[in-house]
């Protein structure tokens, strides 16, 4: 029997949405790093997703190694050419994780808290958030100017039973919630749906708006105590917020403070602040 290739439906349940091109590959090295140069070489292309079963380089923030066995994640990536000024580029790596979560719940009934700025999270049994997903967005920047983004994602799909000993403590996969395997085809189709909608309309100030109102409603950040690690500084307060620029609001001990971006660590009672 003739079931298609990988893509196949993807392609067809996206034909009216930016993202109809559909590119999945068995191996790369990096699906990010493939579409920036594929931006850089053809300029024009935009909404190009690539899907690979494995990445031999996966990059997650601040250069950190992201892998997974092959064929148990989602590994993707999207270019795109946002109407959107320099200072609300980040808001599409928002748009991202919200999209992800609800195609999470959609296809796998398992809801995704967000931890900002991109990160999704689900409770282990011990109640301990573990992450199932990361989210990395790169500029194609020319003379000067952003051209285009790429926004990859790495969600952990089907996984083994027991996860590696580094990864135990702080990851998790959402076949270990659902109790079953997960059409990782499906999943995608769902996110690229929901963020092609969320996309339609965030050049105008109701869709932003939107957008944020679903990010505080499905954050895991806000309420927490955390740490905020930036390139200069790193601060440690209670997440009070997020702004309506998609900045996190932080208290300082009754001082109020927005950071624009930086790698958030939430603290438990016995953490180090």
């Amino acid at each position: 029997m003739v079931t298609g290739m990988l893509g196949d439906h993807a392609r067809a349940a996206l034909a009216d949405t930016r993202f109809a091109d559909v590119r999945w590959v068995d191996e790369t090295g990096s699906t990010n790093a493939d579409l920036l140069a594929l931006a850089a070489a053809e300029p024009a292309l935009d909404g190009v997703v690539l899907v690979a079963d494995h990445q031999t380089a996966g990059r997650g923030r601040l250069g950190r190694a992201w892998s997974a066995p092959p064929g148990s994640s989602l590994l993707c990536s999207t270019l795109v050419h946002p109407e959107l000024p320099l200072e609300r580029l980040h808001l599409v790596t928002i748009a991202a994780a919200v999209a992800a979560s609800d195609a999470c719940e959609a296809i796998a009934g398992v809801r995704p808290r967000l931890k900002w700025p991109n990160d999704l999270l689900v409770a282990g049994v011990d109640g301990t958030d573990r992450k199932v997903a990361g989210i990395l967005a790169e500029s194609v920047v020319r003379d000067g100017e952003v051209q285009a983004l790429v926004v990859g994602m790495g969600l952990n799909v089907n996984w083994p039973a027991e996860l590696p000993d580094d990864l135990a403590a702080i990851a998790t996969s959402l076949n270990h919630h659902a109790g079953h395997d997960i059409d990782r085809e499906a999943l995608l189709t769902a996110h690229l749906q929901g963020l092609d909608r969320i996309m339609g309309v965030l050049d105008t100030s109701e869709g932003r708006a939107a957008l944020l109102r679903r990010s505080r409603e499905l954050s895991a950040t806000i309420g927490r105590e955390v740490r905020v690690e930036t390139s200069k500084v790193s601060v440690t307060g209670v997440a009070v917020d997020v702004s309506d620029d998609g900045h996190l609001r932080l208290d300082l001990d009754g001082e109020v403070i927005s950071v624009a971006a930086g790698d958030v660590v939430h603290l438990r009672p016995t953490d180090p602040s």
